[in-house]
């Protein structure tokens, strides 16, 4: 398997991705939500520009391990333009993934901030931050194109770690997992020869880390889990 830098084909193909997820306009519920989202601003950000557009997956292009989210959240991935950057779900996740060894620091505030991955790439099922956080079938079934894409491209993924049911519905939908196993923090599906193998976790949304359903000793121990899969699996 050639990595990215050997490969010119699949450097213009992230390119592709790229400028066809940023210039998605399919989705009018979506649309609207967003730009209005980016127009309005929250308080504390009123002085930023937000991004205001779809968001792209973010991290290394050899990654074998794939973190898979929902969507960008209205006022951090839709404001800084970086999935999972920003909120407070992002503060959780990267944080995690510095602990585990796939991340350059614990932080993610803004594009150009240093962060980089190492052997993983976060992204996400919808592109569009939906109102409520909720998008449609069909808005979800627009944007499972652009994850089928992203997947290809993704030559050397070995583990996809679900965040949230709605991650695993998406990964087991791409991958046609069936039966599919209930969803639960922790939940495995074994690799094949046709997949990678997926591992899920509670999101950490605050709804689940304010509560305690999520703590950081339960997605230290996830995304450390799917770093023992991908590296059985060599």
């Amino acid at each position: 398997m050639t990595c990215i830098d050997e490969d010119p084909g699949r450097r213009s193909g992230f390119a592709a991705l790229a400028a066809d997820i940023v210039g998605c306009r399919a989705c009018p519920r979506l649309v609207e939500w967003r730009e209005q989202v980016a127009l309005e601003r929250r308080a504390a950000y009123r002085d930023e520009e937000y991004w205001g557009r779809p968001i792209t997956g973010f991290g290394d292009p050899d990654a074998r391990i794939v973190v898979l989210g929902l969507a960008p959240a209205a006022h951090g991935a839709n404001r800084t333009g970086r999935v999972f950057t920003g909120d407070r779900s992002g503060d959780w996740l990267f944080r995690s993934m510095h602990t585990v060894g796939l991340a350059n620091q614990p932080t993610s505030v803004a594009r150009g901030d240093g962060l980089e991955l190492r052997d993983a790439w976060v992204t996400a099922a919808v592109r569009c931050a939906p109102p409520a956080n909720k998008p449609s079938v069909d808005e979800r079934d627009i944007c499972a194109a652009f994850l089928q894409r992203e997947f290809d491209l993704l030559e050397r993924c070995a583990v996809v770690v679900c965040l949230g049911a709605f991650g695993y519905e998406a990964a087991c939908r791409h991958f046609a997992v069936r039966p599919r196993p209930r969803f639960g923090h922790g939940v495995e599906v074994p690799a094949t020869d046709e997949r990678p193998a997926l591992i899920c976790s509670f999101h950490p949304s605050q709804q689940n880390t304010f509560t305690g359903r999520l703590t950081e000793p339960m997605l230290d121990a996830v995304l450390g889990r799917a770093v023992a899969i991908a590296d059985s699996l060599r």
